[in-house]
């Protein structure tokens, strides 16, 4: 899979507006689910107890906390732009994110990248970005929202 190389504000510039692209596909995994479960100490049972999620939860399964799909946002990101030159990176904001369809362990989720803004802050670049994750075979997202990356470019 090719990325987009953004090297400056000004690349980032070119694509306003436009579909940047679509990540891999990730398979989440009960493990995984069980990690992030661990990090966060969320232990509720439609994550974790795959017997009781089968006998009474709404979905058949567990599923996925939805933080951890949001987790996975730089992972795709890094897979569908590869930013250089840059000598920071910061997580500056989410914005009217909504999280629509749960995602069911092993399900095979990947997200699509709209660039929607960027913005010269004195010097620093204030991405913004449209993301929507994919859950294959489902026709609604797990979740669409918009997420902003401060990127402090080298000169």
């Amino acid at each position: 899979m090719s990325r987009l190389l953004i090297r400056s504000h000004e690349d980032f510039e070119k694509y306003v507006g436009q579909k940047l692209g679509v990540s891999e596909y990730h398979t989440v995994t009960q493990e995984q689910i069980n990690k992030f479960a661990d990090a966060t100490l969320d232990y509720q049972w439609i994550h974790t107890d795959p017997e009781r999620a089968k006998a009474e939860g709404a979905f058949g399964s567990t599923i996925a906390h939805g933080y951890l799909t949001l987790s996975l946002l730089p992972l795709m990101w890094e897979q569908v732009v590869q930013v250089e030159n840059f000598s920071m990176l910061v997580n500056y904001g989410i914005e009217s994110f909504k999280f629509g369809q749960p995602v069911l362990v092993n399900s095979k989720i990947r997200t699509h990248v709209w660039l929607k803004s960027v913005t010269n802050l004195r010097g620093i670049s204030k991405v913004q970005l449209q993301v929507s994750m994919e859950i294959e075979g489902n026709k609604k997202p797990a979740f669409d929202g918009q997420i902003v990356f401060l990127y402090h470019f080298n000169k």
